[in-house]
Formats: structure tokens, sequence, C-alpha cells
């Protein structure tokens, strides 16, 4: 079973997000870099995009596919992970760690309505 740490938030289409204020941080489930396999490849937007609920912000491909990265919340991109850059791997290696994607400051401090705890994440993947 993928590991679902209890302190984050999930969405249907597999990104967790950690918030810390009116900052979040996001990447992909282990669940979806299980699915995915060998990640290969991430196309990273740049530090001061704004995107809004749903836009796509990022592109992981692996060896199997290409799949978007979808933003849960509208807001502005603070920094990007620049090491998956050159070892794209870290996300399948440590998906809830070195293998975050985004760090961005939201643009709604209530937009967490529709996100996931980990119990009704584990449902979903079940």
């Amino acid at each position: 079973m993928s590991e679902v740490p209890e302190n984050l938030f999930y969405t249907k289409e597999h990104e967790w997000l950690r918030i810390e204020g009116d900052e979040v941080v996001v990447g992909i489930t282990d669940h979806a870099q299980e699915a995915l396999t060998d990640i290969v490849y991430i196309e990273l937007p740049e530090v001061g995009e704004e995107f809004g609920e749903m836009d796509e912000f990022a592109l992981v491909e692996s060896v199997k596919s290409a799949s978007p990265i979808f933003a849960p919340m509208g807001g502005e991109i603070l920094a990007v992970n620049q090491a998956l850059e050159d070892a794209p791997e870290l996300i399948n290696q440590d998906p809830y760690g070195a293998g975050w994607i985004i760090r961005f400051k939201r643009s709604n401090s209530n937009a967490t309505e529709g996100l996931m705890a980990a119990d009704d994440y584990r449902v979903i993947i079940a």
C-alpha cells in the first residue's frame, strides 16, 4: 500500500499539499509516483507565475507516460524545486520530502474545501 502521511491534504488528481500559513508546498503522492514508474523529466513552472484552481502548472514524464500536475488552488509560485531538473527521480525516491515540486502563496486562505484528509485519500486509492 502506498504511503499516505497524516499531516497533508490530498487531491483526487494525486497531488499532496502541506499548508504553512498562506504558503503551500505541493508534490505528487507516493501512489502517483508508483503508477508513473521511473520519472525521467519534469517541466517546471517559473517563480512568479500565477495560476488558478485546477490550472496545469507542471508536467511529469516517466518511461510510461506524461502526466500534468494541477494546482489544487489558485496562487503565485514562490519557489520551484530546481533539484528536480537534474534529478527528477527524487520524486520516486522521496515524494513527500526531497521530491516536492513547488511552493506557492495561496490567493484564498479558505481554499482547503474540496481537499481530502489522509483517510479519505486512502479510500480513493484502495
